[in-house]
């Protein structure tokens, strides 16, 4: 099979998958297959030739698409979480027709998520950017709680935000550049507020302080295996889109001074808000805001010191990668210690908590040594960036041991472990340990030399001696830890805040009087009911729509509608 074809089938897949899902009869047992649709996407990774390159002209505006050596890294991450997620998902939901949405959703994502990453032009990098962000609503909300209903909102609105943010600095970025090819694009130095543009829309996406709000919210909110994902994999668009739309060398340094700034405060404000909460799926979604912040401040180094970028974007790589697999891991872990024993399940969050903190023999301990390494050579001093991460290593740590106090703690009743769960589990928890030294050996073994341990083991220490008097203070009768900062922290306010204001402006004299006024209020006031009656119609069509053959035939429909209209463009376009 030629690199042209297979490099379509990594996005494709998942896309004709769904299509089965959606046939009559059969479609609805399918699902067992969504683990097959990251096959093609695995295989590139570990497979395709440097370099592989391809060019489809019939579709949108002439797509490229094309593996490089950071599309790799993020290739195998991508298909490595979505499999694994895959097959988690199998054994963790339960029976009906949720299940198969779930998959349906999951399906559109993962080509959404799998598409950006091998994306060598704009017009497909923002459609399957926007795809898996639009699709990952639909597996926030899966639960139809109260909770996942406000996450779901929460993340759509902000999610819609950084698309018009990123469509809007794509547009200014394309006609800077005369193409929407990649490679025009990185001739021409975007503007100013198309830089602005691009790192609000993407920071969106990459959890960026104060851009945040959604991720504490959505992740706890979600189930488990798309928790894995939406931290491990999707978080990572972000970081994968600075790359490919601001690289080092072609961006001011202002930009990378910005991006260390804010990434430094992530890092930081992600342990602070973290240790505080106290159910687990929410102390790793902080987890994940404090790592994206590491990683968006080494990026920020390589912008600022384009001379380092050679030897910072492939560490970056391997820290995502390394990110990826240890944030999965600890998700997926979460599950299954609900039903197992507490030191059974502190076995299973054990080895990749200590992979996030940097602990030596693990992918932290190499991702972190690389990443810092460049910094030591750098033409300027870097002490104060250098220092803040390892400080960042320590509230890792801390981190962890509060996961694993939450995970390891309250009354439970052990119950079998199905091999669907503990099998993709077992995998990353294991690639912790093997990736570095399957990938970068030469680097895995300059990462057990005395002063990289040394550098690795003194933030640990500092953790360990932290946590060790939290855990001292914990014994004390009626000592708890305060709740000083809420489970959504910033949304918190800005929610209650929205209420009060409109209480407000409901018991105000001045507001019956204006013209309008009371009618206003009374739309307001009546607005839920008018939403209510809505949203029962909408359930109804719902219902209807969920019968598998008329939702087969409507799918089926609209991809020849697509295909229609792309052969149409084709044959009248201008020769």
């Amino acid at each position: 099979m030629t690199p042209d074809t297979w490099l379509l089938l990594i996005p494709l897949t998942p896309v004709l998958l769904l299509a089965a899902l959606a046939l009559p009869v059969v479609g609805r047992h399918l699902w067992r297959l969504t683990p097959l649709a990251v096959l093609p996407a695995l295989a590139g990774a570990l497979w395709l030739p440097e370099g592989a390159w391809a060019f489809y002209p019939w579709l949108l505006l002439g797509t490229e698409l094309a593996l490089d050596p950071v599309g790799r890294g993020f290739l195998l991450l991508t298909a490595l979480l979505w499999g694994a997620a895959a097959v988690y998902a199998q054994g963790y939901l339960g029976a009906g027709p949720a299940r198969v949405r779930f998959h349906a959703f999951f399906l559109l994502a993962m080509a959404g998520n799998l598409g950006l990453v091998v994306a060598a032009d704009v017009a497909f990098f923002y459609t399957s950017f926007a795809l898996m962000s639009l699709a990952a609503m639909g597996l926030v909300v899966h639960e139809q709680q109260f909770e996942s209903w406000r996450a779901g909102w929460v993340y759509l609105g902000m999610a819609l935000v950084g698309e018009v943010a990123l469509f809007t600095g794509l547009i200014l970025l394309v006609h800077d550049a005369g193409g929407h090819g990649m490679s025009r694009v990185w001739e021409q130095p975007p503007g100013t507020a198309a830089m602005i543009l691009l790192l609000g829309g993407l920071g969106v996406k990459a959890g960026m302080v104060p851009l945040h709000l959604w991720l504490p919210l959505a992740h706890p909110a979600a189930p488990i295996p798309a928790s894995a994902v939406l931290s491990g994999a999707m978080i990572k668009a972000g970081l994968l889109g600075w790359m490919r739309l601001l690289p080092p060398g072609s961006v001011p340094e202002a930009l990378g001074t910005v991006l260390v700034v804010l990434g430094l405060v992530g890092a930081g404000y992600g342990v602070l808000a973290g240790v505080f909460q106290y159910r687990v799926k929410t102390v790793l979604a902080y987890s994940s805001i404090s790592q994206m912040g590491l990683m968006t401040a080494g990026l920020g180094v390589a912008m600022m010191h384009p001379a380092l970028a050679p030897a910072l974007i492939p560490a970056l790589v391997l820290y995502a990668l390394h990110h990826g697999v240890a944030k999965a891991a600890l998700f997926l872990g979460v599950g299954i210690a609900r039903r197992v024993g507490r030191m059974a399940a502190l076995a299973w969050l054990l080895l990749p908590g200590l992979a996030l903190a940097g602990m030596p023999l693990t992918s932290g301990a190499v991702a972190k040594t690389l990443l810092k390494a460049p910094m030591y050579d750098a033409p300027v001093d870097l002490s104060l960036v250098t220092l803040g991460l390892s400080t960042a290593a320590a509230g890792t740590f801390l981190l962890m041991l509060r996961c694993w106090v939450l995970a390891t703690g309250g009354l439970r009743e052990p119950r079998p472990v199905p091999v669907s769960l503990w099998l993709p589990c077992l995998v990353l928890v294991l690639g912790t340990v093997v990736l570095p030294w399957a990938l970068a050996p030469e680097d895995a073994f300059k990462a057990l030399a005395v002063e990289p341990a040394l550098a690795l083991l003194w933030p640990m220490g500092l953790g360990v001696l932290i946590g060790g008097i939290a855990l001292l203070l914990a014994r004390f009768p009626g000592w708890t830890l305060p709740r000083l900062i809420p489970e959504g922290d910033l949304w918190v306010p800005l929610e209650r805040g929205g209420r009060g204001v409109l209480g407000w402006v409901s018991r105000t004299p001045w507001f019956w009087r204006m013209p309008g006024g009371g009618f206003t209020l009374a739309l307001i006031h009546g607005l839920p009911r008018l939403w209510a009656a809505w949203l029962d119609r909408v359930a109804r069509g719902e219902r209807l729509l969920l019968r598998w053959e008329i939702l087969g035939m409507l799918f089926i429909g609209l991809v020849l509608a697509m295909l229609a209209a792309v052969y149409l463009g084709a044959v009248m376009a201008p020769s």
